[in-house]
């Protein structure tokens, strides 16, 4: 589709509320907020109907409008067609019959991760496709057993590679190797590291797991150079795309990525606990057939469910496996049809424009927001921010998403929390001192961050005149160098 143009950050900017609503007016992609219920601020000194500041799309995306029509209708078919309602299109709904709902889901859902309706399913939940997929792609023996996996890993990715290797029958302490920054006193960890990790363990590495967008950092991992690195080697790797889907570009059919696991409920914006998507490379997919008499299956081992048979045989209710090509063909059991709802009118929206013009929107918010968090002076603080906070996601906006992770002053956290929640602003906090910052490019506006920055200083100018360690300067300034000297120790 014809792309507009976005409004320009320009050099020699008065970084005022003005000028954010300025660049407000000139965003092509202003109008999709309205495709959203913004929650409303809920405290005695605001109006019941001004809308709070949501930046807090990287944990659980907004309601689109459209989310509760399309339930009411899916219920309104199982209500009046019952059982038939999985064979025959729904005229008066945008839905498709309840068998094929998951297939035109995948359909939907492919361009966003550049991959082809083939090499999408979606199903289960992202720990429980997680575990089917390495049930396919771990398969260690004497010489490689040996899964590498990021240190700071989302904690179910990190219990289910452990249990992977438990289930193996080998000890975690052996097999399980992560990946952390070579210098500790960082926050993140440079693509360099992890090639040289992967080189080192080359020999003996059975897989390799990586999230694609750190959870707690919000860095963005080079997924094309990792990915051919690890290939080069001889070894398969996966992707974590929890905060990546519905953030940043991805072309995983191109970057030839062997699978990657997401949920759907952060920038995709389906709801908590919604259902989650997998990709598998059209090369892991393939099913041939014997023509002989012998009619033997060739295809990747999985745990296989019948939902995952081919669609022509299914409900002959026969006991002979024959998967369905591509990433269907891993799909265990029957996909809700209700959950496939509001990821189909989240979908709708993002058919509305492109990844592309959201990348570049979200690249444009988060600058700003960097920016304004970056800026120091009387003029624009009542406080010097080196003193309170320091940004500890990467700098280049290649290298993140649109989350920033600010780690603050120790013993700050808590009352600027406090200071937030009444004044209407949603973010995300990760004890024992960082606050996430994500605006989503769908519904967020420059304007969202700029009244973000203006409360987030005045409430840390606050905290920081309530705390005992903050009556001296040179006691807050070394309190805090200790505190980011500690880094990637830190982080763990």
């Amino acid at each position: 589709m014809a792309q507009n143009t976005l409004p320009t950050v320009q050099t020699g900017r008065t970084y005022t509320r003005e000028e954010a609503l300025a660049l407000d007016a000139s965003d092509p992609l202003h109008h999709l907020r309205s495709e959203f219920i913004i929650p409303t601020k809920d405290h005695p000194n605001t109006s019941k109907d001004e809308a709070c500041i949501y930046l807090c799309g990287n944990s659980l995306g907004l309601q689109p409008n459209r989310t509760a029509d399309r339930i009411a209708a899916h219920l309104g078919a199982w209500a009046t067609k019952g059982v038939s309602g999985h064979f025959k299109d729904h005229e008066d709904s945008k839905l498709p019959a309840f068998l094929h709902i998951d297939d035109v889901a995948a359909q939907r859902m492919a361009p966003l991760v550049g991959a082809s309706a083939g090499e999408v399913a979606i199903m289960e939940t992202l720990s429980a496709n997680l575990h089917l997929m390495m049930a396919s792609f771990y398969r260690p023996t004497d010489a490689k057993y040996k899964i590498l996996l990021e240190g700071k890993a989302f904690p179910s990715d990190h219990y289910a590679v452990e249990s992977q290797i438990r289930h193996h029958g080998l000890k975690p302490e052996d097999a399980m190797i992560l990946i952390e920054p070579a210098d500790q006193t960082a926050a993140t960890t440079a693509t360099s590291q992890i090639l040289s990790m992967i080189e080192k363990h080359a020999p003996d590495a059975a897989l390799i797991v990586l999230p694609g967008v750190q959870y707690y950092t919000g860095q963005y991992f080079d997924i094309p150079t990792i990915t051919a690195y690890a290939h080069s080697h001889g070894i398969a790797i996966g992707w974590d795309l929890a905060h990546a889907v519905g953030n940043v570009e991805l072309h995983l059919h191109e970057w030839e990525v062997d699978f990657a696991v997401w949920c759907s409920y952060k920038y995709l914006n389906c709801g908590p606990g919604a259902i989650a998507g997998l990709f598998v490379h059209e090369k892991h997919g393939q099913v041939n057939e014997d023509a002989t008499s012998s009619g033997a299956v060739e295809y990747r081992p999985r745990l296989s469910g019948w939902w995952g048979g081919d669609k022509a045989t299914r409900f002959q209710m026969g006991n002979k496996f024959v998967p369905i090509p591509g990433a269907a063909g891993f799909q265990v059991g029957n996909p809700c049809a209700l959950a496939i709802c509001p990821l189909l009118a989240s979908l709708e929206i993002f058919e509305l424009t492109s990844m592309s013009a959201i990348r570049a929107k979200s690249i444009m918010l988060t600058n700003y927001l960097d920016e304004l968090l970056r800026r120091t002076g009387s003029e624009d603080s009542p406080m010097g921010k080196a003193e309170m906070y320091r940004i500890i996601t990467p700098a280049k906006p290649a290298e993140r998403g649109a989350q920033l992770s600010i780690l603050l002053r120790p013993g700050l956290l808590e009352a600027v929390m406090m200071d937030l929640e009444k004044q209407g602003v949603v973010v995300d906090e990760r004890k024992p001192d960082v606050v996430r910052v994500a605006p989503a490019p769908l519904y967020n506006t420059f304007s969202d961050v700029w009244e973000f920055v203006d409360i987030f200083k005045r409430a840390c100018a606050k905290a920081a005149k309530g705390s005992a360690t903050s009556t001296q300067n040179g006691e807050v300034s070394s309190a805090f160098a200790g505190k980011s000297a500690k880094g990637w120790s830190q982080i763990k």
